[in-house]
């Protein structure tokens, strides 16, 4: 499988506002290109963090079987 995410960036009056078709909630906005597209990364960086962890304590005592996806 070859996952690929896609960035959308809109330029807006302030600058940029930039987001990931594929997750929801992975969005950020920043004065220039370059300062949206880091924050962009950032952005999707925490919730995959956030995602982890809210996993972790939903599957804790669990018989789980986990693998990365290829």
């Amino acid at each position: 499988m070859d996952l690929t995410l896609n960035a959308v960036y809109l330029k807006v009056p302030e600058g940029y506002v930039g987001f990931v078709e594929e997750l929801p909630g992975a969005n950020t906005q920043g004065e220039t290109l370059d300062e949206a597209r880091e924050n962009l990364k950032e952005a999707v960086e925490l919730i995959i963090e956030a995602n982890r962890a809210l996993v972790a304590d939903t599957i804790k005592g669990g018989e789980v079987l986990k693998e990365v996806l290829t």
